[in-house]
């Protein structure tokens, strides 16, 4: 492992961006990116730098806070004041956008990160919570805000200190999950229907990307082309990995289970996630490379295996194939952010 996370601190320190392209890989190098010193810790975004953001518990797990990966350095981003925080997106100017609670914990606001620097993004559509999910290279932020009252929650976009209420398509709930550098965002709303339903907006149209057949869809990533990536249920009810380009739906498939969820895609086209086993009886984290699908387990050496990591969920990829997520490991019992670094091919 020592030698591993050297090779981690060279690459983040020196050569990373290969063109901005896919890259051909044979193989993957597996990394534990650690914790702020607890137990547990989770990846969810990847900028094109390497840099990782997400979540980690702080000593004697006392608290999970925001955190900043940069090779070997895991750095707490803190909170606004409140005990708790957790970071979702990184844009390629390491700008993080995530959550934080306030002093006494009484609300969770969206927040923006610039280096050490944490500002509040406020409740702008006057309840007492908001969330922010992504945030795209101009540093526009989105994600969801309660309305008046806590009664509902709405998909919001923050331009600096202005935020837009997206609406729904016709119903009480709806969450933006995604931004492209764009501006095009995606996430769920509720139909009038009440069902939820993936949608894609486009400044100032939300469209229902309808679903595989069933009544249930959620997006969860967009890509610079607008491709669009997450869940979607199946006529069978089955909920599986869905890709959207333009208005064809995709069933990506799963490793041999009934249900499987798309949460990134690169602007390569590669999607990340997860998908069951045969007989439902684990998730594994998933890669998609077109119409192939490979369970990134598979890229495990044998002492990273034999060491218990299993790689549940991969939720975050970059234009370099830089893979994060969060692996169980069945010796410890405990649940950690990974990087996967392709090895190139021929």
């Amino acid at each position: 492992m020592n030698a591993k996370l050297s090779c981690l601190g060279l690459l983040t320190a020196g050569v990373l961006l290969i063109g901005g392209s896919a890259v051909n890989a044979s193989g993957y190098t597996f990394f534990d990116l650690g914790t702020l010193g607890g137990t547990y810790s989770h990846g969810f975004a990847v900028n094109n730098s390497g840099q990782v953001t997400g979540d980690a518990f702080t000593l004697n797990d006392a608290a999970y806070h925001a955190t900043l990966w940069n090779g070997t350095t895991a750095t707490d981003l803190g909170t606004l004041g409140g005990t708790l925080s957790a970071a979702r997106a990184i844009n390629n100017t390491s700008q993080v956008a995530g959550h934080s609670s306030l002093p006494g914990d009484a609300a969770t606001h969206a927040t923006l990160w610039n280096g050490a620097i944490a500002t509040d993004l406020g409740a702008p559509l006057g309840g007492t919570f908001s969330f922010a999910t992504a945030i795209n290279n101009a540093g526009l932020v989105t994600g969801f805000a309660y309305t008046t009252g806590n009664a509902a929650y709405h998909a919001t976009l923050w331009n600096g200190t202005t935020a837009t209420d997206l609406g729904t398509l016709g119903g009480t709930l709806s969450a933006a999950r995604t931004i492209n550098n764009l501006g095009q965002v995606a996430g769920w709303a509720q139909n009038g229907a009440g069902a939820y339903r993936a949608f894609r907006w486009n400044g100032t149209t939300m469209t229902d990307l309808g679903a595989l057949g069933g009544t249930y869809s959620a997006a969860f990533a967009i890509n610079n082309a607008g491709q669009v990536v997450g869940e979607a249920q199946n006529s069978d009810g089955a909920y599986r990995a869905c890709l959207w380009s333009g208005a064809t739906a995709t069933d990506l498939g799963t490793l041999g289970g009934t249900y499987s969820a798309a949460f990134a895609i690169n602007n390569a086209g590669q999607v990340a996630g997860y998908s069951s086993l045969p007989g439902d009886t684990a998730t594994h984290a998933t890669l998609w490379n077109g119409t192939t699908m490979t369970d990134l387990n598979s890229f495990l050496d044998a002492n990273t295996v034999n060491a218990g990591w299993v790689l549940s969920e991969a939720t975050g990829i970059n234009d370099n194939g830089w893979i994060v997520g969060w692996a169980h490991n069945t010796n410890l019992g405990v649940d950690r952010a990974f990087l996967m670094i392709p090895v190139p091919g021929p």
